[in-house]
């Protein structure tokens, strides 16, 4: 899967941009605060259809404008063009000019991996962190998963809203609470076993990428879940035990949205006990582990970004990453220090964008 073109209107600072890149390798260079980040977020909210920064939507119109447009063509097996519009209405996204109505529609089609230094809150932050970041991946990977999981929110939501209902009213009317409940348990349970199983397909990967870049070190990441080893029956039980708490505070106190996982270096909690080069090693070793997956379970080699990853890593940590970029991923690399990747441009096929304020020039 490559991005031939890319084709920007007011996103970020960019007024206009039409580029072609190459199949390979493309390194986009220049002073902080340039655009190099901005370029490889449009190609990011392409695939996504939402910025990896924590942001509104709103932020990527460029300023004293009242919209933005992002248009790519796609190579897989056919040429498909994506096309995101966001103004202060909203957002559509159409394939092939036709307009997708759903989004869930939309997400999947095109498959990327990102690696930015903001993604070691994958790490440090908190479960509902650690959970967007399993949804991005399984979302691309399986087309029903988004929908899953919009099924089971707006059946949480239900629960929520007459667990509060129940609470106010005094009523002791559980029927259709168990009815909600037991739709919940049943969507739940499809949610976990998606997570669980992609998990476990990361941790075949995630030890050998680990050992090959920090040269020592046995990473795994551990699942935690209120559903992990317990049946339908086991789950409705655990439920009906924690009613009383539930009507106290109003909200379902226990399923798959509170799931949260750890990364272990050698029985270690990365969060608790790991450096920032352990961790920043970690992170990389889980983005070339979802190529790996992407490559076994879907048989699709999606586009690699790494944005701002030279940084304070030395020539040797940098070849030891870069040994996983093979000649089939698309790659994006962003640097502030093009000359710490002359080793790598000796034998590939690559091109090279300089940035400056917003101004895209490839480089011979």
């Amino acid at each position: 899967m490559q991005i031939q073109n890319l084709k920007l209107l007011n996103f970020r600072n960019y007024n206009q941009l039409a580029v072609t890149f190459d199949n390979h390798l493309n390194i986009i260079y220049g002073k902080n605060g340039s655009g190099k980040t901005n370029l490889v977020e449009a190609i990011y909210v392409l695939a996504i259809t939402r910025s990896f920064r924590q942001i509104n939507d709103k932020t990527l119109i460029k300023s004293g404008t009242n919209l933005t447009k992002i248009e790519g063509m796609l190579n897989d097996e056919f040429q498909t063009t994506f096309k995101i519009i966001i103004n202060n209405d909203g957002k559509k996204v159409k394939i092939n000019n036709n307009k997708i109505t759903r989004i869930s529609d939309y997400v999947s089609k095109i498959n990327v991996v990102l690696f930015n230094p903001n993604d070691l809150k994958m790490i440090k932050d908190t479960p509902s962190i650690r959970r967007k970041y399993l949804n991005i991946g399984l979302s691309q990977l399986h087309i029903e998963y988004l929908k899953k999981l919009n099924d089971y929110n707006k059946l949480l939501k239900i629960r929520n809203a007459y667990l509060k209902q129940m609470y106010l009213n005094g009523n002791a009317m559980t029927t259709y609470l168990q009815v909600i409940t037991e739709k919940l348990i049943d969507s739940g349970l499809e949610i976990y076993q998606m997570r669980e199983n992609y998990l476990k397909n990361l941790n075949l990967y995630l030890k050998d990428i680990y050992k090959k870049i920090a040269l020592d070190g046995d990473l795994v990441v551990q699942y935690d879940s209120d559903y992990q080893n317990k049946s339908r029956k086991e789950l409705i039980n655990l439920y009906n035990k924690n009613l009383k708490r539930d009507l106290a505070f109003g909200k379902t106190n226990i399923g798959i949205h509170h799931d949260d996982f750890h990364l272990y270096l050698d029985e270690y909690d990365l969060k608790d006990y790991g450096s920032e080069g352990q961790q920043k090693n970690a992170v990389i070793a889980w983005k070339f582990s979802e190529i790996c997956i992407f490559k076994k379970e879907k048989n699709v080699t999606p586009i690699l970004i790494l944005d701002d990853l030279l940084s304070e890593l030395d020539v040797e940590k940098i070849k030891n990453i870069l040994q996983f970029i093979e000649q089939d991923i698309q790659t994006f690399i962003t640097t502030t220090e093009i000359e710490k990747l002359s080793f790598l441009l000796k034998d590939k096929n690559y091109k090279k964008f300089f940035i400056s304020n917003g101004l895209l020039e490839e480089v011979e």
